[in-house]
């Protein structure tokens, strides 16, 4: 299932399977703390372990979790694996998604998630081109072939639409996990985040850069969900994860090489070397104007609002078109102002 189109019954089909159980069914998702164990909370990915946990794990490393009195575990994504059905069903009590869209297109549906924090304020989503054939603007890639993920071909749209672009003005088409298309000039662009730098090693120095966000569809990146029911019985505890995980963030910036080693420690599968380049272009998004004044993980009412238009616009949402309150609440990170603006 596309992480950008679902719908009620496939979210359905979907928490079931992953369960086994009956939709019906009421699960615990914060495992209350006894005696001698913390509480713990398990966290949906929506796709595979990457960098975008470095804060995550430097609070567990470091201890940040336990002084909340919490136990923090880490549930892995996947290309059959739906993350939002997870928490939705109770599998998980908070979730991590790559692009905002998910979240606001889920609720639409009637999934009853909300957004509570957003890791990157700036989504490194971004279109690479040559500078032989510059794509720079919106505007520039009229005449041109732009090669995408079928998860892209909204954003695309969007962009396209925002910027009064006719979409049969745009030759698309589909390209794989690598950019090899725009190396061997089959095409124009290709896309990818900015983020990713082994990625966007095969493209050398002749780069040019469009970001998703500087053409005015400004989408958050690893943005953290969790249920309506979560926010109305834990408040305590999801307050508790969120100062812990802002710390360490705050820790993974200040001491980067170190992270990068407690990183590579828990996921032994990703590369020090790769992430060590990675980290710097990283953190200029978990980390920016936006964080100084409203702390790490902070987000606004107004950028959903101008995200959902956007959306609806293009007819997305297919059962209704949710509200701001029903994508998102503020509730979380105000519990956690004073702790987060201290590593904003």
């Amino acid at each position: 299932m596309s992480e950008f189109a679902v719908s009620r019954r496939g979210f359905i089909q979907s928490a079931m399977a992953i369960g086994g159980i009956a939709a019906a069914q009421t699960l615990l998702t914060i495992e209350p703390a006894s005696a001698a164990s913390p509480t713990k909370i398990r966290m949906q990915l929506g796709w595979l372990a990457s960098n975008g946990l470095l804060g995550e794990v430097v609070a567990m490393k470091k201890g940040y979790y336990a002084e909340q009195g919490l136990q923090l575990e880490i549930v892995p994504g996947g290309p059959n694996v739906d993350g939002v059905a997870g928490v939705a069903s109770g599998q998980a009590s908070i979730g991590q998604i790559s692009s905002s869209p998910s979240v606001m297109l889920a609720r639409g549906a009637g999934v009853p998630i909300k957004a509570i924090a957003a890791g990157y304020q700036k989504h490194p989503y971004a279109y690479f081109s040559r500078k032989s054939k510059p794509i720079r603007t919106a505007q520039d890639m009229i005449g041109k072939t732009v090669a995408i993920q079928p998860t892209g071909a909204i954003l695309l749209r969007a962009l396209l639409a925002k910027n009064n672009v006719p979409e049969d003005k745009v030759k698309i088409v589909n390209m794989g996990a690598d950019m090899n298309q725009l190396v061997t000039g089959q095409a124009d662009a290709v896309v990818g985040w900015i983020t990713n730098t082994n990625a966007l090693k095969v493209l050398g120095e002749d780069r040019v850069d469009l970001m998703l966000w500087d053409t005015g569809i400004q989408l958050y990146a690893n943005v953290y969900y969790t249920t309506d029911k979560e926010l109305a019985e834990h408040p305590k505890e999801l307050a508790g994860w969120m100062a812990a995980t802002a710390r360490g963030w705050g820790y993974a910036r200040a001491h980067q090489e170190e992270a990068v080693n407690l990183l590579v420690e828990a996921f032994p599968n990703l590369d020090k070397a790769s992430e060590m380049e990675a980290i710097g272009p990283l953190m200029k998004f978990a980390f920016n104007e936006t964080t100084k004044t409203g702390g790490w993980g902070a987000m606004t009412k107004e950028n959903w609002s101008a995200q959902i238009k956007s959306y609806a616009d293009l007819g997305q949402f297919k059962e209704k078109v949710p509200t701001v309150d029903d994508v998102m609440t503020l509730s979380v990170l105000e519990a956690t102002a004073d702790i987060r603006k201290q590593v904003g």
